[in-house]
């Protein structure tokens, strides 16, 4: 049997934040894996500005690519419509129904826990771990009670920010990983576009 942490998210584009939450979580409940699951249709956020499914496979493979025990799933990339966790794990349950299965969240999500789909029942199916930051509140509902919760370091990094930076042709060097940085670049991601059909300016 193993212990899988999973770690779903838009990842849009991964960075290194990321990757400290999958590593702490791997040392602290002594798990065998982290399966960061990249989602299809984000069911609560404005995908507007969402990078392409392959970009953002693209992004993951190569920003785990040196740690063995990171491995990315593609499982909701695979199934049509929005992304439901509750459909996640009683599809990997039936494909790993050996293998023990932990969930990481943001610690801005444990209080938004009472709003996801079937959390009655998926709280039954996965143990959630969520990161506890200093001077905020996981909330108080019966389903924050059941969080594991695990203090680390703290990195004031989010998706959102580094996509408007390179909107803003600002550098994210040491935000993201090598690869992801090229990646970027590379294909143009994030960068504004022009108001005569979709072409796109060079911020940098």
């Amino acid at each position: 049997m193993k212990k899988i942490g999973l770690f779903g998210g838009t990842f849009n584009p991964p960075h290194l934040g990321h990757l400290l939450f999958a590593q702490e979580v791997l040392v602290a409940y002594e798990l065998d894996e982290i399966w960061f699951i990249p989602v299809n249709v984000p069911p609560h956020k404005e995908s507007d500005d969402l990078a392409s499914n392959q970009d953002r496979v693209d992004m993951l493979i190569g920003a785990t690519d040196e740690n063995e025990r990171f491995h990315v799933n593609t499982i909701e990339l695979e199934r049509e419509g929005p992304s439901y966790t509750i459909d996640t794990m009683k599809q990997l349950i039936q494909l790993y129904p050996k293998d023990q299965f932990f969930f990481l969240i943001g610690g801005d999500m444990i209080e938004y826990l009472p709003k996801w789909e079937r959390i009655d029942e998926l709280i039954k199916l996965v143990t959630f771990i969520g990161v506890k930051r200093p001077g905020s509140s996981v909330g108080t509902t019966v389903y924050a009670s059941k969080v594991r919760l695990l203090e680390m370091p703290q990195v004031e990094l989010s998706s959102t920010t580094i996509r408007q930076r390179v909107q803003e042709g600002k550098p994210i060097t040491y935000m993201v990983p090598k690869v992801v940085e090229t990646l970027v670049k590379e294909r143009a991601l994030y960068e504004p576009r022009t108001s005569i059909g979709n072409s796109k300016t060079k911020p940098y």
